[in-house]
């Protein structure tokens, strides 16, 4: 398995930005996708952008698109998702999670299988 820590949350104004990191351990070469999620309050975990481990494909959610990037540094087994003009919509927390295997349905949470704690954002107007 793999085990996933986020960090770089926290409380910004409307048109801020934060970078997200998330530290990999584990059995990181077996990694197929890696991807944020984030949940708000009395809402489902919805999909935020993910991205292959070997050839740095991505795919976002339509509302973070031009806004939010997702990276990766093999090297450091680390994924970023930096967020740029965040709104107050874009509050929650989020969280990183990893697949071992190929699916078409990457931003489906039921289908990642390691996650991490969770790292609070909030967007205030």
């Amino acid at each position: 398995q793999v085990q996933l820590v986020e960090s770089g949350g926290g409380l910004v104004q409307t048109g801020d930005s934060l970078r997200l990191s998330c530290a990999a351990s584990g059995r990181t070469f077996s990694v197929y996708y890696m991807g944020w999620f984030r949940q708000a309050p009395g809402k489902e975990r919805d999909f935020v952008a993910a991205i292959t481990w070997s050839g740095g494909s991505t795919n976002y959610k339509d509302s973070v698109k031009g806004r939010f990037t997702i990276s990766r540094d093999k090297a450091k087994n680390t994924v970023y998702l930096q967020m740029n003009n965040l709104k107050p919509e874009d509050t929650a927390v989020y969280y990183c999670a990893a697949r071992m295997y190929y699916t078409a349905r990457y931003d489906d949470p039921t289908n990642f299988g390691s996650w991490g704690q969770g790292t609070q954002v909030t967007v205030s107007s």
